[in-house]
C-alpha cells in the first residue's frame, strides 16, 4: 500500500494517493539512474543545482523535467504533460506542471528547482 508523499517536506503524510502525485513527485526528485530497481527514474534536475540562471538553463530544467515524466505517457497512466518555467526569486526556479491524468483528472503540480 502506498502512501501519499508530501512534495515541500519529503515525508509520508499518513493518507494514499489517489492521483500521480507520487509519481511525479519520485520521477522529478530522484536523480536519474539512482534508484535501484529501476534505474530510467528519475531527473537530471539536481544537475542544475550549482547552475547560474539563464535562458538555457530555464530551458533544461523543462527539458528535463519533461524527460522524467515521460513513462508516465509511455505507460499510459497519464494523457498529456504539459511543463512550464518561471523565476519567483532569485535563486530559484518553479516548474509548473498539468499532468492530464488517464482517467480524464487535471492533476497540476509545482516544483522548486535551486540554481545560483
Amino acid at each position: 500500500m502506498d502512501a501519499l508523499i508530501d512534495s515541500l517536506t519529503g515525508d509520508y503524510t499518513g493518507t494514499r494517493p489517489t492521483d500521480l502525485h507520487n509519481a511525479v513527485y519520485l520521477r522529478l526528485m530522484t536523480p536519474l539512474g539512482q534508484y535501484w530497481a529501476d534505474p530510467q527514474l528519475g531527473s537530471r534536475l539536481h544537475e542544475l543545482a550549482r547552475a547560474k540562471y539563464s535562458a538555457t538553463n530555464r530551458r533544461l530544467a523543462q527539458q528535463y523535467a519533461e524527460q522524467a515524466l515521460q513513462p508516465l505517457l509511455a505507460d499510459n497512466r497519464a494523457r498529456r504533460i504539459d511543463v512550464s518555467v518561471s523565476r519567483p526569486a532569485q535563486g530559484d526556479l518553479r516548474l509548473h506542471i498539468d499532468v492530464a491524468a488517464a482517467n480524464g483528472n487535471l492533476q497540476t503540480f509545482s516544483h522548486p528547482v535551486k540554481v545560483i
